[in-house]
């Protein structure tokens, strides 16, 4: 029996269109996750799910008394409260009432390593049906043995695990670059044989207007002859040209799908000084009270620091403080750059106006840069198209408000870059560029994250932690 039906489901906006004509149930103890670029429509499906939008079209029944749990990918609450505490609160709430169904978007967000690991056994034994939108492999092949993909305005079910889909999709794609090799070796013999009949298609009308002169051929009957031939050039073209439309056609049906690749960039700050940038010493800083020891910090130009410690320890309180809100500084000596030299991304991605678009959050940075600027620039954070550039940031996915927040930030270069759970709701392709980037980038920068892989793929990170008993140490 289905806890969930739906037919003809379809979901759109006035910027895009995330699905269409998707049918399908969900049965009871049934584990699937959600897969698909940034900006596809998982989360929208997943509200679908719980009931907290309605489709564009078609139609979803649901079993009486169904009780589900609901976990967002983006969570307000209280500002004292770290990203990991949000998301355990959350999850406690959405688990009180002992849900049939637990609907969970990117739950692996903000976790440090304890509360992954106990997030990971309570799912695991979790007795209902289990949605999850991840892009966390691990979580995926532990946790589900179905997947949705969502690509392309289609959704797709897929029975197996993700490795096993990588595996299918990575043989698909192979055998596909084989038909396309093959299917462009015909257009080039083709395109051999057309021009072969178009030569000899030219000998041939050239003999016969030389005929005609001569008076080889009856002068009644040599026109005639000479249409024969030239029509039956014309039609071998013709059939030629067909193929060759045909082989085309097939060449564009068998290629794989376009693949866009962010082209994203940081550039430090062209201001050079002397001394550290960052310089704290016996400084306290929280919300409520000190949430550590006095701390010294010092970050020297171009120096990467790894901000590490606990959910709740104080790292993102830290950030902010260091990137300009004072009334978190409770005491010390605070040395820091100006305000406009930081470059600061939020984990929840406060700093962005909800209410404005794209294309008015990055005029808000770059205000003197000519319309061809902006648009060129915001391109290179994937945000190609008018309608993009003309969505709310409140109707952003995770991902591309992380982008968003990124084409910001490098639209005026800072001498200190601080980056607060940045690779969270990104796909694998972006958050492959971010490491790069980040790798590359010649400036200051303190980075807090809990993304082990993003984490070892940056050389030369000195490790800071806060510890939970409310001092700092270095790792």
């Amino acid at each position: 029996m289905s806890m969930i039906q739906w037919q003809g489901l379809g979901l759109a906006f006035p910027h895009k269109t995330c699905f269409s004509d998707f049918s399908g149930s969900l049965t009871w103890g049934e584990r699937i996750a959600i897969v698909g670029d940034n900006g596809s429509g998982k989360s929208s499906l997943l509200r679908l799910l719980a009931g907290e939008l309605a489709p564009s079209e078609g139609r979803i029944v649901r079993a009486p008394d169904l009780t589900v749990g609901y976990v967002a990918q983006v969570l307000s609450g209280d500002a004292a409260l770290s990203g990991g505490q949000r998301v355990n609160q959350a999850l406690s709430r959405a688990l009180a009432s002992s849900p049939d169904l637990l609907l969970l978007d990117e739950p692996s967000n903000h976790l440090d390593g304890d509360n992954r690991r106990a997030m990971l056994r309570m799912l695991r034994h979790f007795a209902g049906t289990l949605v999850l939108v991840t892009h966390d492999e691990a979580w995926m092949a532990q946790l589900c043995d179905t997947l949705w993909i969502v690509e392309d305005g289609r959704i797709a079910a897929f029975a197996g695990r993700y490795q096993d889909y990588l595996d299918e999709r990575a043989t698909r794609h192979a055998a596909l670059l084989h038909e396309r090799a093959m299917l462009q070796q015909d257009r080039r013999a083709t395109h051999e044989r057309l021009m072969k009949e178009q030569e000899r298609a030219s000998h041939a009308r050239q003999r016969g207007e030389k005929a005609i002169r001569e008076r080889r051929w009856a002068t009644v009957k040599s026109a005639a002859k000479l249409s024969r031939g030239n029509t039956t050039a014309g039609d071998n073209k013709a059939e030629l040209r067909a193929w060759r439309e045909e082989i085309q056609t097939a060449l564009a049906q068998s290629a794989p799908g376009e693949t866009v690749e962010p082209a994203f960039f940081l550039p430090a700050g062209a201001k050079r000084t002397r001394g550290p940038v960052v310089q704290v010493s016996g400084a306290l800083f929280g919300h409520r009270g000190a949430l550590t020891a006095p701390l010294h910090l010092t970050v020297e130009p171009g120096e990467r620091v790894w901000l590490a410690g606990a959910n709740g320890s104080g790292k993102s309180t830290l950030a902010r403080a260091l990137a300009g809100e004072t009334r978190l500084r409770l005491g010390g000596d605070w040395l820091t750059p100006a305000a406009a030299d930081i470059g600061y991304l939020d984990q929840h991605y406060a700093n962005l106006p909800p209410r404005h678009s794209v294309l008015q959050a990055l005029l808000a940075c770059a205000s003197d840069w000519p319309a061809s600027a902006v648009r060129h620039h915001l391109s290179r954070f994937l945000f190609r198209h008018d309608a993009q550039l003309d969505m709310p940031i409140e109707a952003l996915s995770g991902g591309e408000r992380a982008r968003l927040s990124l084409a910001c930030i490098a639209a005026r270069a800072p001498r200190l870059l601080i980056l607060d759970e940045v690779s969270n709701n990104l796909d694998a392709r972006s958050r492959q560029h971010v490491a790069d980037i980040l790798q590359a980038y010649p400036g200051a920068l303190l980075l807090i994250s809990h993304d082990e892989a993003l984490l070892r793929s940056l050389s030369g990170l000195r490790k800071v932690a806060l510890t939970s008993a409310g001092e700092s140490s270095p790792g």
